[in-house]
């Protein structure tokens, strides 16, 4: 008997919940696959779902399941706006991300600034940058040629010009830096047992975890940055939620004439580090 888009779905979300999983990630994927917006599927929601779309959210169903990320089911994430690209060799963008990029644009000139994106992964925070800039010189920089990779295509999709370099954090730049920006890896080891399962198991760990409690590569930063930044530059950084007093006396210390101010996301948790 053929079964409306509501009633499929709400069988597939009470079936995932059983299995520990946020049931709302199917309508997600649905919505996704569909490019559907909510006002689509609140007008179709009576209507019958295909067979075709029926078998296809039961393959979805088997990945989410097994904690396979909604977005590298579809292949893409939204992020300030733009849809990007997303793989295994990619953090998915957060919307925490979103308010870094918010920050940057908000209290920086536009007038043409040197700016470099550190760990760009998909390169949502770059791209974002270039595309609400178009004077801005933006250099992105990650490790990991796959995700580099991923980054050349998104800014391609989307009409952004950057320049691409793969290396460890600044250590390819040359250029004195106006504005530094980064989303890099800080989850230290000993949070693995408190982290959702999808994100240990299928996202990349290299963009993840950081040695020294998660402050690894602020450290590195912070050094690489005293000698490549421009005096009147400015860093904007993404932190774990308990790392801000840690991070903020890494940076006032390593720029002992500049304010290094703590910011917190919308849920009010320390989420961003500005030097300047």
């Amino acid at each position: 008997m053929a079964k409306t888009y509501r009633e499929v779905l709400s069988w597939a979300s009470s079936f995932l919940e059983e299995q520990g999983v946020e049931g709302h990630s199917i309508l997600y994927v649905l919505l996704g696959r569909k490019n559907w917006r909510k006002t689509d599927w609140l007008l179709n929601w009576h209507k019958e779902m295909p067979e075709l779309e029926q078998q296809q959210l039961q393959q979805d169903l088997k990945q989410l399941a097994a904690h396979y990320p909604a977005q590298y089911i579809l292949g893409f994430e939204e992020f300030y706006g733009h849809r990007l690209k997303v793989t295994e060799a990619t953090l998915i963008p957060r919307p925490e991300t979103e308010e870094l990029v918010a920050l940057c644009l908000e209290t920086c000139p536009d007038e043409p600034l040197y700016v470099v994106d550190v760990g760009t992964g998909t390169g949502a925070i770059g791209i974002s940058l270039k595309l609400e800039r178009p004077t801005w010189e933006v250099a992105v920089v990650d490790l990991s040629p796959a995700a580099l990779k991923v980054a050349q295509e998104n800014a391609e999709t989307l009409n952004a010009p950057l320049s691409f370099y793969e290396g460890d954090t600044l250590a390819p730049i040359n250029q004195p830096i106006d504005i530094l920006i980064s989303n890099p890896p800080y989850i230290a080891a000993d949070e693995w047992s408190v982290m959702d399962e999808s994100v240990r198991t299928f996202e990349p760990k290299m963009a993840l975890f950081a040695e020294e409690e998660g402050l690894a590569i602020y450290q590195k930063l912070a050094q690489q940055a005293k000698e490549k930044l421009k005096p009147s530059g400015k860093i904007f950084l993404e932190i774990g939620f308990q790392q801000g007093k840690a991070v903020q006396t890494l940076f006032q210390t390593a720029f002992p004439h500049k304010k290094v101010t703590i910011y917190p996301d919308l849920s009010g948790r320390d989420r961003m580090i500005v030097v300047e």
